[in-house]
């Protein structure tokens, strides 16, 4: 006999794996060193290669543009060419790329609040 529990069980499960293909889509996307603080860097406004990069300490040109590459195709950051002499290139979050400014403010609080615990913990 099945008992409620046992029934619901695999309908729990199925949500939690759900969630968390959810969340590893997101990390994916996420990942490594440079996105989020790329990302963060763009959420004051429209930048151009050398101002992102002036921002983002330690970023070589290599990197930066391959995560602007990236960020590009995946919708997050607009690319604008400018038909000056020379040609500028601007940068910018698209519409959906400002979606993520509630979860880049959320972990700067989070890492602020992290460090000072951690701080505490050593002095």
């Amino acid at each position: 006999m099945t008992t409620t529990a046992q029934q619901e069980r695999p309908k729990v499960f199925g949500e939690c794996s759900k969630q968390l293909l959810a969340i590893n889509d997101a990390l994916d996307l996420l990942r490594g060193k440079w996105k989020i603080q790329v990302i963060g860097a763009l959420t004051f406004g429209k930048k151009r290669f050398k101002e992102v990069q002036r921002e983002i300490p330690g970023i070589t040109a290599k990197m930066l543009s391959k995560e602007l590459k990236d960020l590009e195709i995946n919708e997050l950051v607009l690319r604008t060419v400018h038909n000056t002499s020379p040609v500028t290139v601007e940068y910018e979050l698209t519409e959906y790329g400002q979606t993520l400014e509630k979860v880049i403010e959320e972990l700067r609080a989070w890492g602020v609040k992290h460090r000072k615990r951690i701080i505490k913990k050593s002095t």
